[in-house]
């Protein structure tokens, strides 16, 4: 199978998989097929999939990382010891660990082709993330009570499926709804500490942080980047030689600029 075949064939499958979609006609062209196929991935509920479908989905992905490119971590240049910064789609990245800014729900972002890291890391993971996710939550409902919603600042570890990153650490941030105050920016820079807790107990050496509560969660990006430093710069001074890379991976211009400043 060629990537247009392959592309084909999932998109037939979720097509026919819900009624509700089984009479959208397949576009085209190739932009407009990837398109769709990641609109009916993001929108599909956490379940089991055929394995033949999981086999050419997994195929599909691999292919599609190799075209764009990976970058190893191992190329990075550090601005401080074991500090790094990367411009770039965090997606293909090849570390131990990337860090996905989730809902409280942990289960991906569900609009179809949303440009937000939940979107985008659950989309090149491939179906088996979000059930990974599910799986999680139902152990951690059925212990708490159906209504359980994972808590800001308290991180889940997932594999990493068809990303180059070994695992995904999924973490709530916090939200400004109006205005910062002192226990966002705690529960923000708890955001950093406690990844790396779970870095240092799973034997991953080298993590990505996304900016987490920037964005839709309105944090301030300046103050965000100021407090990731210095909750990581403090954690490492605290666990010397924990981690081989702690890198700090922006996609704005903005973002870098910020981050460039506080690592000086």
């Amino acid at each position: 199978m060629n990537q247009q075949e392959r592309r084909n064939s999932l998109i037939r499958y979720l097509l026919d998989e819900d009624p509700q979609y089984r009479d959208i006609r397949i576009p085209a062209s190739d932009a407009a097929q990837k398109q769709l196929l990641r609109a009916l991935m993001n929108v599909r509920m956490p379940k089991e999939a055929d394995p033949e479908f999981l086999a050419i989905q997994d195929a599909y992905l691999q292919e599609e990382l190799k075209q764009k490119g990976i970058t190893d971590f191992r190329e990075l240049k550090p601005l401080q010891k074991g500090i790094y910064l990367w411009q770039g789609d965090i997606t293909l990245l090849a570390c131990d660990a990337i860090v996905n800014a989730a809902n409280s729900a942990m289960c991906g972002c569900f609009v179809p082709n949303h440009t937000c890291i939940d979107n985008c890391i659950h989309t090149f993971a491939g179906i088996q993330l979000r059930a990974e996710c599910n799986r999680q939550m139902n152990q951690l409902r059925a212990k708490y009570g159906p209504d359980y919603e994972q808590p800001t600042a308290v991180p889940m570890l997932t594999d990493g499926y068809n990303l180059p990153a070994k695992k995904v650490i999924h973490i709530v941030g916090p939200i400004v709804d109006a205005r910062l105050t002192k226990a966002l920016e705690q529960d923000l820079a708890a955001c950093y500490k406690n990844t790396l807790d779970m870095c240092l107990e799973n034997g991953l050496h080298s993590v990505a942080f996304c900016c987490i509560s920037t964005g839709v969660f309105h944090f301030p990006n300046k103050r965000a980047a100021e407090i990731a430093v210095q909750a990581v710069t403090e954690w490492l001074s605290e666990h010397p030689d924990a981690m081989e890379r702690v890198i700090f991976n922006v996609f704005k211009d903005e973002d870098k600029t910020y981050y460039e400043t506080e690592l000086q």
